[in-house]
């Protein structure tokens, strides 16, 4: 299926796009803007956003959308992960920080212990940096799931990624919907003060009933800000797009979503579920 005219990008560029790029390389870390190549990444690096992923490139779940690699098991924990990440965050100038990570169900807590150690180092060279931490499902573990609202994130993300009907399709067979939405209930449930985040790519054959239905249960589930995606595939190991939808689709989403009370709303062709940094406290919504 040949890409349509809107979703073409320039190629990033910049002094701040080159520096962000030397300092990681610098500090031996990785992002999923660079390992996704992400369309927004010009954007998100300029504007002092980078999306950090933590704990290994190996990712003990199979999902049929996602190119990472992987395996039962993953990479040692690297206990210096959080100084090194700290130190990159200082020496860029960063705004604000995305930490997500593969999966880790071969750890006892799913790695909880690392992703909040590395939330606490950043927290503890400066407070105003703000900071969203985009989370597996941790298999549901309340214990985990406290570990990182116990260090207080200014957002905590965690994606259904797709419709009910379409999970099985494009999620691993121990992901689940009503999974995400019991992680995302948990969280609200814990601390108020904390947004929750959720994430839907498009383009995989769901229906306009089956979108909105999934908004209303993000929605009933607490959450406060929700991205609109379009599914571009990774590789051709991965599964098929069916169907690119016109930007006019997004903003159409985009008011759904913002009628239902999300306090943020994010949707285009090219927004990734890392997209955009922490609402206003006036209850408006936000789109490429």
């Amino acid at each position: 299926m040949i890409k349509p005219r809107w979703l073409t990008v320039r190629p990033p560029t910049g002094v701040k796009y080159q520096a962000l790029q030397k300092s990681l390389s610098d500090h031996g870390l990785n992002t999923v803007c660079q390992s996704a190549n992400c369309p927004n990444v010009g954007e998100c690096w300029s504007r002092g956003t980078a999306t950090f992923m933590i704990m290994g490139s190996v990712c003990s779940r199979n999902c049929r959308f996602c190119a990472v690699k992987k395996g039962r098991i993953g990479e040692p924990l690297d206990a210096s992960e959080p100084e090194r990440i700290a130190a990159a965050v200082e020496n860029i100038g960063l705004k604000h920080v995305i930490l997500t990570s593969v999966d880790r169900d071969d750890l006892i807590d799913g790695g909880a212990v690392h992703v909040a150690n590395c939330i606490r180092a950043i927290k503890d060279l400066n407070m105003n940096i703000t900071i969203e931490a985009l989370i597996p499902d941790f298999q549901g573990d309340i214990r985990s799931l406290e570990k990182i609202v116990m260090v207080s994130p200014d957002i905590i993300a965690h994606n259904i990624e797709t419709t009910e009907e379409f999970q099985t399709l494009a999620r691993d067979k121990r992901a689940g919907y009503r999974l995400s939405l019991e992680v995302l209930k948990y969280i609200k449930q814990m601390s108020s003060s904390i947004y929750t985040k959720s994430s839907l790519m498009l383009g995989l054959g769901e229906t306009e009933e089956m979108i909105l239905r999934t908004m209303h249960d993000l929605k009933n589930a607490g959450v406060d800000i929700i991205t609109l995606g379009q599914y571009l595939r990774p590789t051709k190991y991965q599964m098929e797009v069916k169907e690119y939808l016109h930007p006019e689709h997004f903003a159409y989403y985009k008011r759904k979503a913002q009628d239902m009370g999300f306090l943020l709303v994010v949707s285009g062709p090219l927004v990734r579920s890392s997209y955009m940094p922490i609402p206003s406290t006036e209850p408006v919504a936000n789109s490429i």
